[in-house]
């Protein structure tokens, strides 16, 4: 319970402030690596409400699904700028 009330307060936290650098924060919440998946991958992932279940994205407001979804594409692993782990 605890651990819910506090992923909810860290999301709803990322709509009020720099949302770059809280979208990185809610991926990283999520256990959303960007350079895990090809573009193509992450769009199918937000295109299926099933995929967004898996991923606990369901649980976001629309627009900061909007953002998260712009953020792993941007560092997807064939974008032009790959979100590595640990570079």
């Amino acid at each position: 319970m605890l651990k819910s009330l506090v992923f909810v307060f860290l999301l709803l936290s990322s709509l009020y402030a720099d949302s770059s650098a809280n979208i990185a924060d809610v991926s990283s919440e999520l256990k959303l690596i960007p350079a895990s998946k090809a573009i193509v991958q992450w769009e199918r992932v937000f295109s299926s409400e099933s995929r967004k279940k898996r991923y606990h994205i369901d649980q976001l407001s629309p627009d900061v699904q909007l953002l998260l979804k712009e953020y792993l594409i941007e560092h997807a692993a064939d974008s032009s700028q790959p979100m590595v782990p640990g570079l």
